[in-house]
């Protein structure tokens, strides 16, 4: 991939934004971005109140733990947060730039004439916890512990699979040139998002050593090979990878000191480490502990930002954050800010049941066009988000160049629902207000179940607002409550009919892969409504393989038309990220992208200006 390209792409981005704002007090903002069109800078307190706590720790509100810790196992954006102070990665995102930057590497990769291979140089300073370098073998290892195909890594594997091999340069360590089978568009980007992990850590008796990236990933693999993989992977996805403390390690400025189930994740600080002279934001660690605590019930959240309870949260809801902009103790204690983000809330319709659990109801194109008229998201927008959110029409957030400004979104319109329902033979044959079809030799009711997760504000209220629209029109539907954690697998294992979810999305060029693609939806990934054909599939694999935005554009567009006509979900909005950070913190930045707030630069303020409290 050209990553000039890849640059332009983002540079267009930001000129298709919205007009920036450049307030910096802590008031409610107007939606679009920040400071320069890219960030919000906020300025320390001139002074530290009285009353202010001056321990140099950072308590982080949250609504989930991380479903896990395992380096390659897991999804919940919660672990992605704290992955970003665990570990290191090849490259990142620059917040404040919306570029890519170097993370491990010295510098960009450099692309190769071939345009499917890039020479790599690692930097010298960066170590393992045990004071060894971290080398070509290290991201050699890495590849083969996300590729390995008995890795339980599914959500990963539609990424990796680009990757053909790496070769290590035969002098240096720390070079090696990377070799991919394909052009595609997240060939550079794409080492942002994978932790780097030590092969002497999570693979001691060198296992893998002998075992090369092309062969790891075949089943046809000799049976020494796939014994050794087995062996290996039996070993590495031991949940107590992802749980146990002592072993979650990764070359990044904090560790994982402790973490009490429901209730904490707590990082620690590490000393002596090699960051400790970098001056970029990204490795810095001013704060010594940096405590993510969980708590879930909305009022409780408000009495412990009155209390000074948390130092930060993204997770408040709209509702609870302008009442507590109303509360003067708040804001003199508090900067807060509501910001634009790529994520979007969405209610997902399983289009694949079995037919026996899980009725075919949602199967049906004019079916979902239906329960799209039948949502009334304005409303919902407006009085559960205090009309704060922005409408969704597609899978592409607004904020992006190829955005289609023509698709428009679809209006709370019972009658033309009804009429959708009618059509699609749902009727109510009997008399008994609740409409029914015969499907597959079997007369079943119109009637539903609701997933939602208990731990995310107002999606009860979401669903709520739902089941009484619906009703209206003879639906019935059953509101079913779940944790994080049994949400997403029954997601996973396609056990829903309906759901309340959220995707989050990047500045960066959208890769349809892991969610739209039927192969996600085979191999339980992200694919959770079922989505696709084989002509979606192939125009997917076409937008990913394409370099050059203004070709990809239309391509784009065809395929937001396409989501737009099957009406997998229902597209409900944009949601504005709630920042809030303690005023006895400086250096306070918040950013459009996840996750919105870089806990290990924010510095006591006492301590960045040398005074003591």
């Amino acid at each position: 991939m050209n990553l000039n390209r890849v640059l332009v792409f983002c540079a267009l981005l930001i000129a298709s934004c919205n007009t920036p704002d450049t307030k910096t007090d802590n008031s409610q903002t107007s939606t679009g971005f920040g400071q320069n069109g890219k960030f919000i800078a906020i300025p320390d307190a001139e002074e530290f109140l009285p009353g202010w706590s001056t321990q140099n720790q950072l308590i982080y509100h949250t609504i989930a733990e991380p479903d896990n810790l395992h380096p390659t196992n897991g999804t919940s954006a919660m672990r992605n947060e704290i992955f970003q102070f665990v570990h290191c990665t090849l490259l990142h995102l620059d917040y404040r730039t919306l570029e890519i930057t170097t993370g491990l590497l010295k510098e960009l990769p450099v692309s190769l004439s071939d345009g499917i291979s890039y020479e790599c140089i690692l930097r010298n300073e960066p170590r393992w916890d045990d004071g060894s370098p971290i080398t070509a073998e290290d991201v050699i290892f890495t590849a083969k512990a996300n590729k390995c195909r008995y890795t339980d890594n599914p959500h990963a594997k539609p990424y990796w699979d680009n990757l053909r091999t790496i070769d290590p340069d035969p002098v240096d360590p720390m070079k090696f040139t990377v070799r991919m089978k394909t052009p595609y568009m997240h060939n550079i980007i794409f080492w942002g998002d994978w932790p780097i992990i030590q092969q002497a850590f999570y693979d001691p008796q060198n296992m893998l050593t002998n075992i090369s990236l092309e062969n790891i990933a075949d089943d046809q693999s000799d049976q020494l090979t796939d014994q050794a993989l087995k062996d290996w992977a039996a070993t590495f996805n031991d949940a107590a990878n992802g749980r146990e403390t002592s072993r979650i390690s990764g070359a990044g400025m904090y560790h994982v000191s402790d973490w009490d189930p429901g209730i904490s994740v707590t990082l620690s600080r590490k000393s002596n480490h090699w960051s400790a002279n970098s001056t970029s934001i990204y490795e810095t660690a001013y704060p010594e502990k940096i405590i993510y605590r969980v708590n879930k019930d909305p009022n409780s959240q408000m009495l412990d930002f009155k209390a000074q309870v948390f130092d930060g949260s993204i997770y408040m809801s709209t509702k609870s954050l302008l009442e507590l902009q109303a509360d003067s103790n708040f804001s003199n204690n508090y900067h807060s800010r509501f910001t634009d983000s790529f994520n979007y809330t969405y209610i997902g319709m399983n289009m694949r049941p079995d037919g026996n659990y899980r009725k075919k109801i949602f199967d049906d194109q004019k079916v979902r066009k239906a329960m799209a008229y039948l949502t009334p998201v304005d409303d919902m927008n407006e009085v559960i988000n205090k009309a704060m959110n922005k409408r969704m029409v597609g899978p592409v957030s607004y904020l992006k160049a190829d955005f289609d400004s023509t698709l428009k979104a679809i209006p709370y319109d019972p009658v033309k629902a009804a009429s959708l329902l009618d059509e699609a033979g749902w009727r109510d044959s009997d008399g008994d207000n609740i409409r029914d079809k015969v499907v597959d030799g079997e007369k079943i009711p119109f009637r539903f179940q609701i997933n939602y997760m208990t731990n995310t504000p107002d999606w009860k209220d979401y669903a709520t607002m739902c089941k009484e629209a619906y009703e209206k029109v003879g639906i019935m539907v059953d509101l079913n409550p779940l944790d994080f954690s049994i949400f997403v697998a029954n997601a996973r294992k396609h056990d829903f009919d309906m759901m309340i979810g959220v995707w989050g999305q990047s500045a960066f060029p959208e890769d349809f892969t892991q969610l739209w693609h039927t192969e996600s939806w085979l191999t339980e990934g992200t694919n959770y409504p079922g989505f696709g054909t084989a002509s979606t599939d192939a125009l997917i694999d076409s937008i990913k393989l394409i370099t050059d935005p203004v070709i990809r554009a239309p391509l784009v567009k065809r395929f937001q038309n396409i989501v737009y006509d099957e009406q997998p979900m229902i597209f409900l909005f944009s949601s504005l990220r709630k920042n809030i950070i303690h005023k006895r913190f400086g250096n306070v930045e918040m950013y459009f992208e996840r996750p919105g707030i870089l806990l290990n630069n924010l510095e006591l303020i006492s301590l960045k200006n040398g005074v003591t409290p």
